[in-house]
């Protein structure tokens, strides 16, 4: 099955979608995935976990909120968007704080409408890179610009498209963001930012259309084969499955400075003879499946493992002493009372 559901029937929808899951019918985008990437501010909130370079983005409910937020942010231009939106709708460039607190004013008051503001990525002014992301590969990107003084590039707002060659990277964060998302099939938006690709957003239907016309590809075909491929192979609940047995489990372990496992191959930690596997090691923005032996743990990466739940739990690294702890051993160590001359040590 491959879902195309409108934005303004995304409930009903993936209704529909979860219904044929538990049919047992291969659907190529979770109806868990859709939900979470039709709502902007809770796919801004999973994809935050990553190092894959979204904007500063900040959630306004109220207007008392406004000013404080855009100051935080560095100060206008804003880009004001509303929580739900497709092809542009919804999405206003504010060039001052003045039309930022109009804007919001006018959405968040009478209307009861929560928005995002992000920041403004002056570089990329009315172009974009749509990349479309089937089964972990790019099989095409288009860059669209604006027409007129749009800063909006979307071609159903009048936009054009010309084919892209994606470098490493820009091709590394869409394939990267639509892992996160859970979609096998997804149209990645970034801007070409001064310091590398900046994650905009990731559609879980998007058009075939514009793009098949600017590239070339036979997109749809790319989807049915990637079908083909992965019907006798149908998604399971990893995480569940690896649980069954009582006493295992499934946990990240972030690795810092602190960790014994900081700096050693996965050899010299001898997990395995704990009997605990490194499932991927998560290094920055790039996942490495099934690290060989030899692979090095660094501060920084993050350990999906699985064995015996008390061995887990030993390797989480000790929690880092709060600022107040600190303050009053200080103060303890200095006080009167503590032995601090040489009779009173002697």
């Amino acid at each position: 099955m491959i879902p195309r559901i409108g934005a303004s029937i995304t409930s009903f929808g993936t209704a529909v979608v979860r219904q044929f899951e538990q049919m047992g019918t291969f659907c190529i985008n979770p109806s868990h995935a859709i939900s979470v990437s039709r709502d902007k501010l809770r796919a801004l909130q999973v994809l935050s976990r990553h190092a894959i370079g979204i904007p500063t983005t900040l959630f306004v409910r109220h207007v008392s909120e406004i000013l404080p937020g855009i100051k935080r942010m560095g100060g206008p231009p804003v880009v004001v968007k509303l929580m739900e939106g497709t092809q542009g709708i919804g999405v206003i460039l504010a060039d001052s704080t003045n039309v930022a607190e109009a804007i919001i004013e006018t959405l968040a008051g009478p209307a009861k409408m929560s928005v995002l503001l992000q920041s403004f990525i002056a570089e990329s002014r009315g172009k974009d890179i749509r990349a479309l992301v089937v089964g972990g590969n790019v099989v095409a990107a288009m860059r669209r610009t604006a027409g007129g003084d749009d800063f909006r590039s979307n071609i159903h707002r009048g936009g054009s498209a010309e084919v892209v060659e994606l470098s490493e990277e820009y091709a590394r964060v869409a394939v990267h963001a639509a892992q996160i998302m859970g979609l096998r099939v997804a149209g990645v938006d970034l801007l070409e930012g001064a310091d590398g690709p900046v994650l905009m957003e990731v559609n879980s239907s998007p058009g075939l259309e514009g793009i098949e016309a600017a590239t070339g590809v036979d997109v749809a075909g790319e989807i049915i084969r990637h079908i083909e491929d992965q019907v006798l192979f149908p998604e399971i609940d990893l995480r569940q499955r690896l649980t069954l047995q009582s006493g295992y489990g499934v946990i990240e372990v972030p690795v810092d400075e602190r960790s014994d496992l900081c700096g050693k191959t996965i050899r010299d930690t001898h997990l395995r003879d704990r009997d605990v596997l490194i499932l991927t090691i998560q290094r920055g923005s790039v996942t490495i499946p099934n690290p060989r032996v030899d692979r090095e743990i660094l501060a920084g990466d993050v350990l999906l493992c699985f064995g015996k739940s008390l061995t887990l739990k030993s390797l989480a690294p000790p929690p880092l002493e709060s600022a107040r702890k600190q303050r009053k051993r200080r103060r303890s160590a200095t006080s009167p009372e503590s032995p601090t001359s040489e009779s009173e040590i002697g």
